[in-house]
């Protein structure tokens, strides 16, 4: 042990803090790692320059508890997120939107899945730090100067004082037995006060003392009446001056809040002058026939009777009697519903299909239009299925052609 060189201490030395033993690889760290292992000592650490496969398993870490931390909070924010929505939402706020029940687990999952991972981060952050004795703003090894090769190419293993198996002359000649380059005592940090400066603590009052006063003024502000206006800081769009159809403007020189359209300006994809196909209409009357570009073929059938089956069969049924599933529902409540009329009735079948299209565009009664949702060409689908319907309780063997009736015999 006299042959292994020793650093030089202070005359007065503070007390023993440790133990420190530096090797020039990573092999003979290693095996100093296991022996110390096996020798029973708790309270010790190596530091290397970068990660050591294996190092774990020398120094007989077992697993962290870090991952059962985690688990837990999560557990908890998966909780929290749940019963904040069920409480929220289905008791103390209960809203109906469009018969959707006040509590359903797809509506809410987002949530739930956000308060889980904030609490699992906050979780692991926090747990990380405590079981790691995290924050130390000062260690005694920082005083070392040869310890600042540990980022270097030098690699160290420390022994603790208060390890229950620690004692000097056996710890020391462990240590010496592992080949260390250099076996150096360390002694506690006591060129420092231990006591917090007084000014660092007036500083911190005076800054929490400080930081408290906005939320004081927002909170009075919240509470108060005021004959003005808040401080509104970012402004936005919040305070965009808007104007109401048909009200004044002094903005411009005619006054008017509307602004008029330039001369000859047509909407993008609203130049419509085929009133056969936008209005239903050849003329004055109504058109008894499809218009140019509409082919009643299979394909427009099949068009036809999938947007009757998505717009019209909710109210008409899918054959066109009007007991479709609203209406049916309707006549439970009996509120004084309007029933949606018979599409085989004479005078439906009389109508030009001008005039189906008409009404399917604009509605008529309940019935709202369908301009904005069905394209013209689609609605003009809809009056070839809903002829096609109408002819399905009118056909006669006559309107067979030769194939179809000789499929009859």
């Amino acid at each position: 042990m006299s042959d292994i060189p020793k650093a030089a201490t202070p005359e007065a030395p503070a007390p023993l803090y440790g133990v420190l033993a530096e090797y020039d690889d990573p092999t003979t760290l290693a095996r100093a790692a296991r022996k110390v292992r096996d020798a029973g000592y708790t309270r010790w650490d190596t530091s290397t320059p970068f990660p050591i496969h294996g190092m774990d398993k020398a120094m007989g870490i077992r697993m962290t508890k870090l991952p059962w931390i985690v688990l837990v909070a999560a557990l908890i924010g998966m909780t929290v997120g749940t019963v904040f929505q069920y409480w929220t939402n289905a008791v103390n706020y209960r809203w109906l939107v469009s018969g959707k029940p006040f509590w359903s687990w797809p509506a809410n999952v987002p949530i739930i899945f956000e308060t889980t991972i904030l609490f699992s981060a906050f979780a692991a952050l926090g747990g990380m730090l405590v079981l790691n004795n995290l924050p130390l703003p000062a260690h005694p090894l920082d005083l070392k100067e040869r310890f600042r090769r540990v980022t270097d190419d030098k690699f160290f293993l420390f022994i603790l004082v208060r390890d229950p198996k620690f004692d000097e002359k056996e710890t020391r000649e462990l240590l010496a037995a592992t080949s260390p380059s250099v076996l150096d005592d360390v002694h506690e940090d006591r060129g420092s006060s231990d006591q917090v400066p007084k000014g660092l603590i007036y500083a911190l009052l005076i800054a929490g003392a400080a930081s408290l006063v906005p939320f004081a003024l927002f909170a009075k502000a919240r509470e108060s009446k005021m004959s003005h206006g808040r401080i509104h800081v970012v402004w936005d769009m919040d305070f965009t001056p808007s104007y109401k159809p048909q009200s004044g403007n002094p903005l411009f020189d005619d006054q008017r809040g509307m602004r008029l359209p330039p001369a000859g300006s047509v909407p993008v994809d609203h130049l419509r002058v085929d009133d056969h196909l936008y209005q239903g209409k050849v003329g004055p009357a109504f058109a008894s026939t499809l218009p140019l570009g509409i082919v009643a073929d299979e394909s427009t059938m099949k068009l036809g009777k999938a947007q009757f089956g998505i717009y019209c069969a909710p109210c008409h049924g899918q054959s066109g009697e009007g007991n479709g599933p609203i209406n049916q529902r309707a006549e439970t409540l009996k509120q004084g519903w309007v029933p949606p009329s018979n599409l085989h009735q004479q005078y439906l079948r009389d109508q030009p299909a001008g005039e189906i299209f008409r009404t399917i565009t604009h509605g008529i009664r309940n019935m709202s239009g369908y301009a904005s949702q069905i394209d013209p060409e689609e609605r003009w689908a809809i009056v070839l299925y809903v002829r096609a319907l109408q002819k399905s309780r009118t056909a006669q063997v006559s309107d067979l052609t030769d194939a179809e009736r000789a499929q009859l015999k």
